[in-house]
């Protein structure tokens, strides 16, 4: 065997920590200057201070990437026996040439430049991600100083006022993350509302602006909004939703094929093509996994490729890989020079060296710190607050949030005496409280950093380059009063009624309520087999069947119809903030997407107990009698969107529907012939009555004019009764949903 090359007087192995140091010092490191951010890039490279890592890390890592790049040079014909490939391999990854069982490494091996990070193919999933490119567009520089948000707590005697956020302060650049952190219930969902628009009320304090422009309706358009909760219909795909969302979202100037497409491109950027055709699921429909999920969350945004991407906890619930994924893809979407502010818990020490920028709220939301992320720990060391032993850098600053001082170095001044009121403040135990270390916190931001915090968040000019910033301002963005909305009304409605069958058809062809349905009529035909009406008794006995009818399809489309705004109350609200449609479309759109759905199940109803029963056998007597349940269904459906919309609480809903039903069937002229004056007004009221009524018209009109006591007649009142109702109660119900979309 050769010995090993040692024109250096070095043997391979003393070579290898110096080439590995060597390599680490020649990766050049970008740091900011005069005020710039960090080049992405290269921060991703860089290796953040913090307990037990070497900084050798990223030379080796550029080193097992050049090995990736010599393996794959190999030709078949220079590698003769495993020992020698194995040879060539590890001699290549170490990045020099020596002789090893009488074989040479090639020089062109030797040569091969390293991959970047670029040229790494890799999914999201199983580990390896594809970088997420998305297209320039307008940049927005958001600044806020002293923002207080304040909410009023009404009793019964008295209301009081309650502090949520007090003088909060900071900036983000296009370009950049900013993140927002702080114990729960500081206020950080509370911020983000502010920072998005999505809050608007009179208690709101201080100044938010958007390139130097107060926030206006026409920015919804640029901004995109991610809630913590992933508010997904969860029977349709993930290939549906975010198509139906292109179509909703995307201005009208593009074809229904160029928002298609626009929207595979964004399925195919987040790597969810495999599972494009999995239904998006929910606890009790098995669907995509939960980074799958957030995933289609942040693509339903960003299809409108927004300037400033608003997230709310978009790590909760996910592990920790999946979570750093997450997080890579808010980089990848900021470095188009968009800007990224998002919430976050608790995050690992990996995701918190990604942020560019934090926030550190306190309890009743103080800010505690506002800068580089990277440069928390060093700020909070020079005003005395340090960890003892080795910890995540998040788990640290949230301890000091809390007042948690265990492990934690303090101050001699705060364990002494309190510097304001000349007193002791020592515990028992020889700790302040976490009264003390909050109020420390707060008093230490604004003397060291606070000003220059305020100069900086308030200052005309930025860290870029003014005239760079000015050029991509665009003013009809901020001072345009008039909604541009991505969609026609009529394509509105097409778009939402679509979407609404396909959403809702797994729910009303279920198998339970398939079988509900048909259970009931096979027992009501078992109950009035072959009924005939030869005496009054025999007629009065099958008008009992007659009447449960009209009660039955009165009931069901009730309780049905209860549950729709209630339960798509957050999804409305989602999308009305987005200004993805006009209410009035989708009010029209999701009360007549019911309708085909609805008279399907009557169908199947009515065509076992209408021949089971032996009811009038005509066409014409079976025609009206469908009919007439229809514009019964119509009517009562109606009623149970008024009341949805109106309470939005299921369970009073419910209560009061229950209510309201069992007056309209005890007023409905079966129970009681002789209603009393002062209450005979329910009846007109009620749908129950002139469906039993018209019933009664068409299977016994040719029999009698009064049937079982009631006078028959034309009908045509009961039948505008009717029509009446569904109107009524439909515009009843866009009323009262007016108020809370």
């Amino acid at each position: 065997m050769e010995k090993p090359n040692s024109s250096s007087g070095l043997t391979q192995y003393d070579q290898l920590p110096k080439i590995l140091d060597g390599d680490a010092n020649k990766s050049p490191l970008s740091s900011e200057v005069d005020g710039q951010t960090l080049s992405r890039k290269s921060s991703r490279n860089q290796v953040l201070a913090s307990p037990g890592r070497s900084g050798n890390i990223s030379g080796r890592n550029s080193y097992i990437k050049r090995g990736k790049s010599a393996q794959l040079k190999f030709e078949i014909d220079d590698v003769i026996g495993s020992g020698a490939a194995l040879s060539r391999a590890s001699s290549a990854s170490l990045g020099f040439s020596f002789s090893l069982a009488g074989f040479t490494i090639p020089d062109e091996i030797s040569d091969l430049s390293p991959f970047s990070e670029d040229d790494i193919p890799e999914d999201i999933e199983v580990g390896m991600r594809t970088k997420f490119q998305t297209e320039p567009t307008l940049q927005i520089y958001l600044k806020f100083t002293e923002v207080t948000y304040k909410i009023i707590t009404k009793g019964v005697t008295s209301s009081e006022e309650k502090v949520i956020l007090k003088g909060i302060n900071g900036s983000v650049n296009p370009g950049e993350v900013l993140a927002l952190m702080g114990p729960s219930g500081c206020g950080k969902t509370t911020l983000l509302g502010l920072l998005g628009g999505r809050l608007s009320d009179h208690t709101i304090g201080g100044s938010i602006t958007y390139n130097d422009q107060p926030y206006s309706k026409s920015l919804k358009s640029r901004i995109g909004f991610v809630t913590q909760d992933d508010v997904l219909f969860p029977h349709l795909t993930v290939k549906e939703t975010i198509t139906y969302a292109a179509l909703l979202k995307l201005p009208k100037t593009l074809t229904k094929q160029a928002k298609q497409k626009q929207a595979q491109d964004v399925i195919r950027e987040l790597g969810l093509e495999r599972c494009q055709d999995t239904m998006i699921g929910n606890s009790f429909v098995r669907g995509v996994s939960g980074g799958e999920r957030k995933r289609v969350s942040i693509g339903n945004e960003i299809i409108i490729n927004p300037s400033l991407l608003f997230l709310d906890e978009p790590t909760s619930g996910l592990d920790s890989t999946t979570a750093l994924r997450i997080i890579e893809l808010l980089q990848d979407i900021a470095e188009a020079e968009k800007t990224v502010i998002t919430t976050i818990h608790q995050p690992s020490s990996r995701l918190f060296h990604k942020f560019d920028k934090l926030i550190l709220l306190g309890r009743g939301g103080r800010l505690l710190y506002f800068g580089k992320a990277s440069e928390a720990m060093e700020y909070f060391s020079s005003i005395g607050c340090s960890p003892l032993i080795s910890m995540n850098p998040a788990e640290f600053l949230l301890d000091l949030a809390n007042g948690n001082i265990n492990d934690v170095s303090l101050p001699s001044q705060l364990t002494k005496q309190n510097h304001h009121h000349s007193q002791t403040i020592l515990l028992t135990n020889g700790k302040p409280s976490p009264t003390d270390v909050h109020e420390y916190l707060v008093e230490a931001c604004e003397t060291n950093v606070g000003e220059e915090m305020k100069r900086k968040a308030t200052s005309s000019s930025s860290s870029v380059d003014q005239e760079t910033k000015l050029s991509n301002i665009d003013d009809s963005c901020f001072h345009s009063v008039k909604r541009e909305w991505g969609a026609t009304w009529i394509e509105q409605f097409t778009i939402l009624f679509g979407r609404g069958i396909k959403e809702r058809r797994h729910d009303y062809f279920s198998w339970l309520r398939i079988t509900q349905i048909v259970a009931t009529a096979v027992i009501l035909g078992l109950l009035w087999w072959r009924s005939d009406v030869h005496t009054p008794k025999d007629l009065q006995n099958q008008a009992g069947l007659v009447f449960f009818i009209a009660v039955f399809w009165a009931f069901f489309p009730v309780f049905t119809a209860i549950f729709t705004f209630p339960q798509e109350r957050a999804m409305l609200k989602k999308e009305r903030a987005a200004d993805m449609y006009k209410l009035s479309a989708y009010f029209v759109a999701r009360t007549t997407s019911d309708i085909p759905l609805d008279l399907l199940l009557p169908l199947i109803f009515l065509l076992i107990v209408y021949f089971m029963a032996g009811l009038r056998l005509t066409s014409q007597s079976f025609v009206l009698t469908m009919l007439i349940v229809f514009l019964c269904i119509i009517a009562a459906q109606g009623l149970g969107l008024a009341i949805g919309a109106a309470v939005m609480d299921l369970n009073r809903a419910t209560t009061l529907a229950s209510v309201i039903v069992m007056a309209f069937m005890l007023a409905g002229g079966f129970f009681v012939k002789d209603v009393p004056v002062f209450i005979s007004w329910l009846s007109y009221l009620s749908f129950n009555y002139h469906t039993y009524r018209l019933v009664l018209k068409v299977q016994y009109g040719h029999i009698s004019n009064v049937i079982d006591g009631i006078k028959l007649d034309s009908g045509l009142k009961e039948v505008g009764a009717l029509v009446a109702m569904a109107i009524i109660y439909r515009i009843m119900a866009y009323m009262s949903l007016r108020r809370v979309a």
